[in-house]
């Protein structure tokens, strides 16, 4: 337990630093890790359902739109939707393309009473290179970590 909590406390003085108002902010590698040894943690891809159609998902991840395709209307349904599917104790990670929906989902979800949100940063796809292309630089795929594609 002692990896989990050191990954934890960095991720908490992370968000610190960032000013961010949630409990913490993950790599993608420390996500992964708290995901294989922290029982009852979930992950939660808010990308749309365009993007993990197409550009790939994360098995065991809660699928639930922060915005919607086409136009990336925001889903009036998000915290609905994540009471449904994901207990309030819960250690709940947020992961999108880049780590931008998943921050304003990470705290929509805190201000929702879920006192253990992480946001991924870098996200799925990370940070566009200098030829704008993202999955090169930083990110879930990059890092090597599990994901499918459709």
């Amino acid at each position: 337990m002692g990896k989990i909590t050191s990954i934890l406390q960095a991720a908490q003085q992370r968000a610190k630093d960032m000013n961010s108002p949630y409990e913490g902010a993950l790599y993608p590698a420390e996500a992964q890790e708290i995901l294989q040894s922290a029982p009852g943690a979930k992950l939660v891809d808010v990308r749309c359902r365009a993007e993990c159609d197409w550009v790939g998902r994360i098995p065991g991840a809660v699928e639930i739109e922060w915005a919607t395709y086409p136009g990336m209307k925001p889903n009036p349904h998000f915290i609905a939707a994540l009471e449904q599917q994901v207990d309030k104790e819960a250690l709940v990670l947020f992961i999108c393309r880049s780590g931008a929906r998943s921050q304003a989902a990470t705290i929509a979800a805190t201000q929702a009473g879920y006192p253990d949100c992480y946001n991924i940063l870098e996200g799925f796809e990370g940070d566009p290179d200098a030829a704008q292309h993202r999955n090169t630089k930083n990110g879930w795929r990059a890092a090597g970590l599990p994901w499918v594609q459709s």
